[in-house]
């Protein structure tokens, strides 16, 4: 584990994120051991000019201007870092060469606040944890000069548009330039590695402190509908989720409800699946009353649509649904063949239908603990030490203290 060090975080969530975050979450285990600095992406001219208004906003031009604090105390060995300066909103131009002259002005004045931040807090021979930024933290090994500095791969960006552009060219030359790459998957990792020799599978972690039985209470909308339930909780967007799938289950298995918890894209608002008497869209709920309706659940399932964004990605959700110990079944893909011994994959719309079945008459009591006691597993505190074991090895190829 790593201990007594000082740590720099750099990503794309910031800390007053409403939803959940693993890079928060790294930040939080860290801190038990070290001093850490989580440091959130400096806002951008056209944020301001769109988020006029905002609270968040607001706070990051008081920031700026001088009239806030830029640094607040979560805990006694975490701080959080509101950048004092505005970069420019440059991902319009067309041309990457051009693209990085500009990026890299930003980067600049990005490490300018964060050296500042250093100093005030006395940092010395600092880690730099950079958790999936391309761009805002291309350059910031050049001007931060840590001792370590480590790429964390935990999703395919480049599968995104606004990150494809630019990224596809600048992700591979921000992994080369990285003193290691860690990721939560294998897919990941391998990508990693072809960028990067010093690239290395960590698994990931998962907050359980609301996805308990003893967390659960009763829900009365739950109550009315009728079992076998098969529900989902998270995001129902069409960039991650099969919607046809989801079309064609409820209407070969009328004899099934499904329930959805989360909010939806236009495409989910505007489906078949709002006029289906057999399917429950009931929208978002605040994360800490999750764990209420999926212990009303039969069957989960994670029905992802694979696509670049979705082929190497770690969904936590499935943890979740084990940690609850319930029967859950997902679209097979390279990260969910880690699980395979404790639910069921499925290529397929009839090996969805198939494999519901199954679960719906195998379901028990003991499956129910296996799948708890794997799923607890996978803490923060196991992907962390294996985060500390790749630090040291690298480390010490580089005859760098750590």
């Amino acid at each position: 584990m790593i201990k007594n060090k000082d740590i720099i975080i750099v990503g794309q969530q910031p800390w007053d994120t409403e939803i959940g975050s693993n890079c928060k979450d790294i930040a939080l285990e860290f801190s038990k051991y070290n001093r850490v600095l989580y440091v959130n992406s400096p806002l951008d001219r056209i944020s301001k000019l769109r988020g006029k208004g905002d609270p968040k906003v607001d706070k990051r031009i008081n920031v700026i201007k001088g009239k806030e604090p830029g640094i607040v105390k979560i805990n006694d060995n975490l701080f959080n870092l509101y950048p004092d300066c505005l970069v420019e909103s440059i991902n319009w131009i067309p041309n990457t060469s051009l693209f990085k002259i500009f990026n890299r002005v930003n980067n600049k004045r990005f490490a300018g606040s964060i050296l500042k931040a250093i100093d005030e807090l006395s940092f010395k021979d600092y880690i730099l944890f950079n958790d999936n930024e391309v761009f805002k933290a291309f350059y910031l090994k050049d001007f931060l000069k840590p001792l370590l500095s480590i790429y964390y791969s935990r999703d395919n960006i480049v599968g995104v548009r606004y990150w494809k552009k630019h990224g596809a060219t600048l992700e591979p030359e921000l992994m080369a330039k990285s003193d290691l790459c860690l990721a939560n998957s294998e897919y990941l990792k391998n990508y990693c590695k072809e960028n990067n020799p010093h690239s290395f599978k960590v698994g990931q972690g998962c907050d359980f402190t609301f996805f308990t039985a003893e967390n659960a209470a009763v829900r009365p909308e739950m109550e009315a509908i009728k079992k076998p339930i098969i529900g989902y909780v998270g995001a129902l967007w069409t960039s991650r989720l099969d919607l046809p799938l989801l079309e064609h289950l409820a209407e070969k298995r009328p004899d099934w409800n499904f329930v959805y918890v989360g909010p939806e894209d236009e495409r989910f608002e505007n489906s078949k699946l709002h006029q289906m008497p057999n399917v429950f869209m009931l929208g978002p709920r605040h994360p800490e009353d999750l764990a209420s309706y999926i212990m009303y659940f039969d069957v989960c399932m994670n029905p992802q649509y694979i696509n670049p964004i979705t082929i190497g990605n770690y969904p936590r959700k499935v943890d979740e649904y084990l940690a609850l110990g319930k029967a859950t079944i997902v679209t097979q893909t390279e990260p969910m063949l880690d699980f395979k011994e404790y639910i069921l994959l499925a290529k397929n719309e009839q090996e969805y239908l198939d494999g519901i079945q199954h679960l719906l008459e195998t379901d028990s009591p003991g499956l129910q603990e296996e799948r708890r006691k794997f799923a607890l597993s996978h803490s923060w505190e196991n992907s962390i030490t294996l985060m500390s074991q790749a630090c040291a090895e690298v480390a010490a190829k580089q005859n760098k203290p750590f």
